[in-house]
């Protein structure tokens, strides 16, 4: 595992935008796996930028996904598909029908999880998986018991992941109980995969994730059986791991 350490939130938010650029430029027809949640905004935030500056097309790029939630269609507020509109795709050039993410609302949904991964493996599967980390140490919404052999699926969200989630909801009743997600299989086809860990919040979780034994317990921690790995993180969220860990 490659780590990358940045002062702050901002400096994350860059190099990771910097890293993806120089991905997309380098790969022919990028495919790129995309993550939701409050780490990747600042990135989808500069690579608009960065658009609109003339230095990155996405015209040719396809992007999936890691998860939706069941039962939420896509023109919620809440919905996964409504926050990639809202913070990336509907600011830069990328083509909608090259852009997935599993159906939260559909009759089969056990029929949805097998067409996303036809989906991805006829793209050629992902070539930079861009990720957060969980507290309890969930990828995707793979959580703490999920099998490292485990394909894209329906699965029943933690107490903690929709405590954490509850923010964006006007309170935790209205968060879904269940999503669809990338299994951490699927994850791990990624050619490349770069996690994005901001703030002493995620010190412990990168602290297990780094020092502690690979385990279904933390799902995360398959990370390190990959070839390419990068983990881009600030201060905080390394704060708790040994120095002779860390590239300077």
């Amino acid at each position: 595992m490659n780590i990358i350490k940045v002062k702050d939130y901002e400096a994350l938010s860059e190099k990771a935008c910097e890293y993806l650029i120089d991905r997309i430029r380098a790969v022919e027809k990028t495919v790129l796996g995309l993550a939701t949640g409050s780490t990747p905004e600042g990135l989808y935030k500069r690579l608009i930028e960065k658009y609109r500056e003339g230095n990155v097309s996405f015209k040719d790029v396809t992007t999936f996904n890691l998860d939706e939630y069941v039962g939420l269609k896509k023109e919620d507020p809440n919905s996964y598909y409504y926050f990639m509109k809202d913070k990336l795709f509907n600011h830069i050039d990328v083509e909608m029908e090259n852009v997935y993410l599993p159906k939260g609302v559909v009759a089969d949904l056990e029929g949805e999880c097998s067409e996303y991964e036809r989906l991805i493996q006829t793209a050629g599967n992902i070539d930079v998986q861009i990720l957060g980390l969980g507290l309890n140490g969930h990828i995707g919404f793979n959580e703490p018991g999920t099998a490292f052999s485990s394909r894209t699926h329906i699965v029943e969200l933690d107490a903690s992941t929709r405590e954490a989630n509850a923010r964006f909801f006007d309170s935790i009743d209205e968060v879904p109980t269940q999503a669809i997600t990338m299994g951490i299989e699927t994850i791990m086809e990624s050619k490349e995969i770069v996690l994005l860990v901001s703030g002493e919040k995620k010190a412990e979780a990168v602290k297990q994730l780094i020092e502690g034994e690979v385990s279904e317990d933390f799902p995360a921690t398959v990370l390190r059986n990959h070839d390419k790995v990068t983990l881009i993180a600030d201060e905080g969220a390394l704060g708790k791991v040994g120095k002779s860990l860390l590239l300077k």
